[in-house]
């Protein structure tokens, strides 16, 4: 009587109405709801029939549910791609009810008391079970269940000419209509709850659509931004590049203040297209972090090398304190520890107008192999409300009108702090008090490489490179940029050769040999990665050239296509001359020291 599938499928309406084997499936399913079912009938015949016809009655219909059940799940593959159960289901169910509709005939002819009401139930209940589970489908009902049908028939015949047959015949319109009340009101909560799907569906649609949308957006917002990031990058390096080599000559002092507010508002608009972009690569889950070998003492001064000059220009006082277990050489990001570290000192000068700026590093052995570090910063300026301190982190979003008109900035410099601190494992906390300054401290957690000192690191000069001059092969679009570049490397009598774009390129490594191969990588005409593969990949005197890229893009997907495409080493615009000097002293060593896969001799630096 009752479907053994143990799993409620959803079927689409269109193919629910009418049918019966759908309406089956489409019901809350039990597996061993018949049998407990067939027993309960057994019971109530071994009280009117005697054992033995209730137990042949129960094995036989115990046979049948079981035959019905494994052609069920026979044709379930076949339901489930829409062709439906045929003849099959109504057939074998419509058999199968046969056998159930003996237990009221057997009831009813039994010389108990008890066994015509029995009769009657079991013949009004067996409608109800049958009429309930294919209540989508009321004409298979009425089919598979006749042979209550012909029972209750057989029933009604016995009582011919005795005065209980009209009492039997009076209950059969009250029966019926009690099935079609529970069919009608079944089928109205099941378009009730269709019409509910329905609109469901439609709004998960609607939803879908929308995040798709979104994705759209969001992908064409990042790829706008990367093009955004290269063009502006690209003049901001001849502004800067060209402020630094004015820098170097002789000027007055009034030439020199307008120099200083040239190079100060070039570096404020790369540190506000940084922030930018930082914050819509954390928001789209493509921030990269890397994980290298990081000297303590070095990260130390790459943290506190800027801002102690600013804090003494102000009249501050800088003051570093290092305490606590601090081993020597850990592993991490560097570059993103820095950039947090300096995010919370810049605010620290920025907004304290005199007394102190002190800069504490705290280090917690947590075993031989791990230790947590809090870098602290407390200044002595105005400090926070605790209202204030609830919207610090939001983006966007600063203190007051007056601190964003006098200061300036985006808002977003603590915000992209702590997102960062959060992908990193760890956490920025502050504390503050109106009129006596604020503490903030990033919390982090790494890997322990080494606890001993190591040898000292000798600092790269700003300048280009040493001994012999060089012949280097600049590739660059920008007239500005390959203009700068062949002053800057003049200074130490490199010789330089120049190219528009990666054609160029191409034709000037065929004719003569160079020591080192600086290629921009976004060209008219052939592209700088391309001309990369294509010097690598020819028999010029220049395949095995160091070849350094230029990208204007900080994405580190960026710079592993440079190095994908042959490159050794990459600089992001504006171009750090301190690290260019760096690349080309190791030029004489070949591609491998350029890289860093092999350290630097003593042969190749003094050459």
């Amino acid at each position: 009587m009752v479907e053994t599938d143990g799993v409620a499928r959803a079927i689409p309406a269109e193919q629910r109405v009418g049918d019966a084997a759908q309406a089956l499936t489409a019901i809350l399913q039990t597996q061993y709801l018949r049998y407990l079912i067939i027993a309960s009938w057994a019971l109530g015949l071994l009280a009117t029939v005697g054992w033995w016809q209730a137990i042949l009655w129960f094995i036989l219909t115990l046979g049948a549910g079981s035959f019905r059940g494994w052609v069920e799940h026979r044709l379930r593959n076949q339901v489930d791609n829409g062709a439906g159960w045929g003849l099959v289901f109504p057939v074998v169910a419509t058999a199968t009810t046969g056998a159930w509709a003996v237990a009221p005939l057997m009831a009813w002819f039994s010389p108990s008391g008890f066994g015509q009401p029995l009769a009657l139930a079991l013949i009004i209940s067996g409608y109800v079970l049958v009429f309930a589970q294919l209540r989508s489908s009321p004409r298979q009902a009425v089919i598979i269940s006749s042979p209550y049908g012909a029972a209750a028939t057989i029933i009604l015949l016995s009582l011919w000419g005795t005065p209980e047959f009209w009492s039997m015949l009076g209950v059969l319109p009250f029966t019926a209509a009690g099935l079609f009340v529970l069919v009608t009101m079944t089928m109205l909560r099941e378009e009730r709850i269709l019409a509910f799907q329905t609109h469901q569906a439609h709004l998960i649609a609607e939803l879908e659509a929308a995040r798709d949308r979104a994705n759209a957006a969001n992908d064409a917002k990042s790829n706008f931004l990367g093009v955004i990031s290269h063009e502006l990058r690209t003049p901001m390096n001849g502004v800067l590049g060209a402020a630094q080599l004015l820098s170097a000559t002789r000027l007055e002092t009034t030439q020199r203040e307008y120099l200083s507010i040239i190079r100060n508002s070039g570096d404020n608009l790369l540190n506000l297209l940084n922030d930018i972009l930082d914050m819509t690569k954390i928001e789209a889950g493509k921030m990269n972090f890397e994980v290298v070998d990081v000297v303590m003492e070095d990260l130390q001064k790459r943290i506190t090398g800027p801002f102690e000059a600013q804090a003494e220009a102000k009249g501050l006082s800088f003051v570093t304190v290092l305490e606590g277990d601090l081993p020597t050489i850990v592993r991490g990001d560097p570059l993103r520890v820095c950039q947090v570290v300096q995010n919370l000192l810049s605010n620290a000068v920025k907004f304290t107008e005199y007394g102190q700026v002190r800069y504490l590093v705290r280090g917690e052995r947590i075993s031989a192999q791990r230790v947590r570090f809090d870098f602290s910063v407390t200044d002595s300026g105005a400090g926070i409300s605790s209202a204030d301190l609830e919207r610090l982190f939001q983006p966007f979003t600063q203190v007051d009108a007056s601190s964003t008109r006098r200061f300036g900035g985006t808002g977003l410099g603590l915000t992209i702090a702590r997102r960062m601190a959060n992908i990193m494992g760890g956490d920025i906390a502050v504390t503050s008090k109106l009129g006596e300054g604020s503490t903030f401290t990033l919390s982090v957690e790494a890997e322990v490489v080494e606890w001993a000192k190591p040898a000292p690191v000798e600092k790269a000069e700003d300048k280009a490179g040493s001994g012999q001059g060089m012949r280097v092969l600049v590739v660059e679009d920008h007239p500005v940029n390959r203009m700068i570049l062949e002053a800057w490397m003049s200074t130490s009598s490199h010789i330089t050769a120049t190219a528009e774009n990666g054609v160029l390129a191409i034709e000037a490594a065929n004719e003569q040999p160079f020591d080192l191969i600086i290629m921009d990588v976004n060209m008219p005409v052939m592209d700088g990665l391309t001309a990369t593969r294509s010097i690598r990949n020819g028999a010029g005197p220049n395949a095995e050239t160091p070849i350094v890229v230029l990208s204007a893009s900080a994405r580190n997907e960026d710079h592993e296509a440079g190095l994908e495409a042959g490159a050794d080493a990459y600089l992001n615009k504006p171009i750090d001359f301190a690290a260019l000097a760096d690349l080309m002293g190791r030029a004489s060593g070949g591609r491998a020291v350029v890289s860093g896969k092999a350290p630097m001799t003593e042969h190749s630096a003094a050459a």
